[in-house]
């Protein structure tokens, strides 16, 4: 949890995309989230978490559907959502946050 800290603290947006491969829009995002890095470069860190590997901080985020999408910005949370977007909507969304 406490690397968790160190990730969301970053001054750039954070998105975070956490899935799981049993789940099928999940598997369905992974290159929506590859172009989304793609496009944002440097101006946005893009991680993805597994919730089968880090059921603490799934637990502790209340992570109930898949695929579920965060942005932080300096350790705050200022969007998130469960579903599938496109890769558009997600880049204008970190965008309003750098």
């Amino acid at each position: 949890m406490s690397k968790f800290g160190e990730l969301i603290n970053a001054r750039i947006p954070v998105l975070i995309d956490f899935y799981t491969d049993w789940s099928e829009p999940s598997v369905s995002m992974h290159p929506v989230i590859r172009d989304v890095a793609a496009a944002l470069g440097d101006k946005a860190k893009v991680i993805k978490i597994d919730v089968d590997k880090n059921k603490e901080l799934a637990d502790a985020l209340r992570i109930k559907g898949l695929p579920t999408l965060m942005i932080y910005k300096e350790g705050q949370m200022v969007w998130r959502q469960s579903g599938e977007l496109d890769a558009n909507t997600i880049i204008s969304l970190v965008q309003e946050q750098v």
